[in-house]
């Protein structure tokens, strides 16, 4: 990375502690006649397959009652739906129906705060309000939702359908789901319900299959209208970063998130260090007024943007590890300095940072504003020349974290700049969750594991260190049995998935009863749920290189620019796209 690039990436970043106007997200939904001939796409601007999803149509319910009346029409038109979300932003294909007459169902105007009951410490939504908002109502009335994911931009239908969780190994856990209290769900069903049926589904009921079900429901069961979560009086927490060598990050891990309630933990393996986020409640009476507005989720200068991709295209395109690495530690170093966005009374002189809940937990200010013609924006808008990337994530359970850690740790240890790539995207974000009650929830305590990497704008370009990427993520899948975060994820993350789970078969029977002709589904969810025996792989040159498949020939690389299929340095099942230098020899092995 050349000094002034260097000099860039820091001014970038200082500029986010400033006020910038942004530019929001647009809808996630295009049509070319009002709201008829539509595609939809997720908030980086493409689906991990790179096809481009089309619907016939886009309907915005602002009542229940629309919706209802919505989804009877397409009912009895025997017509595929989807629910849409205001940003999209679960990467896979959740939100794609099957063919171009699709119906898609957003939830825009289904934005409303419906009640707040400080006595009984609920608040109940429509399913398009975000979790900004969310936050930010129960705050009014006293009351926190303690366990929350990082980034407020998400709704509640969408939170709720992929299973979007926080950090926490206290209580009923950090996946929001395990805190709603009820759910109405708008499904088809026959003429004899004027071909839509609203259920109800509360804690209270005696058998609690249906409303397990609906917690994680990947979109197939219907579109959720309203959901009732469970509050607590507000709490003050206390904030302070600890950085460490990673040495002992297998055993610390375990012990550090029993031991405080909002740890998370972000490791820098190339570095060998590991963040620790030492999080707890303190008494309301404790001093402070912090805040919490994590650097990257803040309005950024998209002509710095383009700079900063354009020298991460040029480190990939000559090998430049030493460059990324550069840029890994200029950009670790800088957050750090900042305080990763915390501030009291609105400056970070040091640790620790107190502050009311509502104020510490979540985040996005990019969301923000006017418009302001696209000069800033969030880092990862496709309209501009920002961050373009894969996402990996899966939850390893707790027995088996320090074995996970230790075969990381060795791959770095045979490529130590293998992970400067995902540095630069500031780690591996490790965050604690529990076993859920739903049945395409946690199966088991565990940690779960977010990488976000580099990404080519050509899907056959292979990436600087792409084995050694690969190699994790099929660790962590196969070896370690991974669970996936259902919103994110490449294609790889959800082969064999499915049978991981020990109550799928419920979930798949209650799938039957509320949406038996499948309207709700598409051939993706059908092949995520193990319904459509093709399997989610697509088999194709360069395929591995997009998590499309595991390679298992050359072709499935890239082989004329030196990538073969190759098995995992330290996992020998692993099959993984390789440049080392010793594939030739490699080669003449397997042709003896």
């Amino acid at each position: 990375m050349k000094s002034s690039h260097v000099i860039i990436l820091v001014i970038t970043i200082l500029c986010m502690n400033n006020g910038v106007i942004s530019s929001p997200p647009e809808d996630p939904v295009k049509c070319t006649s009002k709201n008829t001939n539509c595609t939809i796409t997720n908030s980086i601007g493409i689906f991990p397959d790179r096809s481009i999803c089309e619907a016939g149509e886009v309907k915005y319910p602002g009542t229940e009652e629309e919706l209802i009346s919505i989804v009877a029409t397409a009912t009895k038109n025997n017509r595929k739906m989807k629910a849409a979300t205001r940003y999209s932003h679960s990467i896979p294909k959740l939100a794609c129906p099957d063919g171009k007459d699709g119906l898609l169902i957003s939830t825009n105007n289904l934005n409303k705060v419906l009640r707040v009951d400080a006595e009984a410490r609920t608040i109940t939504v429509e399913s398009g309000v975000t979790l900004r908002q969310i936050i930010a109502e129960a705050a009014e009335a006293g009351l926190a939702l303690p366990y929350t994911p990082y980034w407020w931009g998400i709704t509640i239908g969408g939170l709720m359908a992929t299973g979007a969780h926080g950090s926490t190994l206290w209580d009923k856990g950090s996946a929001v789901h395990e805190y709603a209290t009820e759910i109405r769900i708008v499904s088809p069903s026959g003429p004899e319900d004027g071909y839509a049926k609203v259920r109800v589904l509360t804690e209270s009921d005696d058998d609690n299959q249906h409303l397990n079900a609906v917690r994680v429901s990947l979109g197939v069961l219907g579109v959720i209208s309203r959901v009732t979560l469970k509050l607590e009086p507000m709490f003050k927490r206390s904030v302070t970063y600890l950085t460490k060598d990673d040495n002992d990050l297998g055993e610390e891990l375990i012990r550090f998130g029993r031991e405080h309630e909002f740890a998370d933990v972000t490791w820098y393996p190339s570095q060998k260090k590991a963040v620790y986020r030492i999080d707890d409640r303190v008494p309301l009476n404790t001093s402070g007024n912090g805040s919490y507005h994590f650097l990257p989720f803040r309005p950024t200068l998209s002509a710095t943007l383009a700079v900063v991709r354009s020298t991460e295209e040029v480190q990939e395109q000559t090998g430049d590890a030493n460059g990324k690495c550069l840029g890994a530690k200029l950009i670790t170093t800088t957050l750090a300095g900042t305080g990763y966005g915390l501030t009291n009374n609105g400056v970070f002189l040091g640790y620790p940072i107190v502050g009311f809940s509502n104020r510490m937990q979540s985040s996005g200010t990019c969301l923000d504003s006017m418009n302001d013609n696209l000069i800033t924006a969030c880092p990862w808008d496709s309209r501009i020349k920002g961050e373009f990337y894969h996402q990996t994530a899966f939850s390893v359970p707790l027995s088996l974290l320090k074995d996970f850690i230790k075969d990381v740790q060795a791959l770095v240890e045979l490529e130590p700049k293998a992970l400067c790539g995902l540095e630069i995207n500031n780690g591996i974000l490790m965050r604690y969750v529990t076993a859920s009650s739903a049945h395409l929830g946690k199966t088991e305590d565990a940690v779960d594991f977010d990488i976000t990497y580099y990404r080519s704008k050509d899907p056959l370009n292979p990436r600087l260190y792409e084995d050694i990427i690969e190699e994790i993520e099929q660790i962590g899948l196969f070896k370690y049995g991974g669970l996936p975060h259902w919103g994110k994820n490449r294609n790889v993350g959800f082969i064999g998935a499915i049978s991981k789970y020990g109550n799928s078969d419920k979930f798949i029977k209650i799938k039957e009863e509320y949406d038996s002709r499948g309207l709700f589904s598409s051939e993706w969810t059908d092949q995520v749920l193990g319904l459509n025996k093709e399997g989610l792989t697509i088999v194709k040159e360069g395929c591995a290189l997009e998590g499309l498949c595991i390679c298992s020939e050359d072709s499935h690389c890239a082989p004329k620019k030196g990538y073969f299929c190759r098995p995992g340095r330290i996992y020998e099942q692993a099959k993984v796209c390789s440049n080392r230098e010793d594939h030739d020899l490699q080669q003449s092995k397997d042709e003896l």
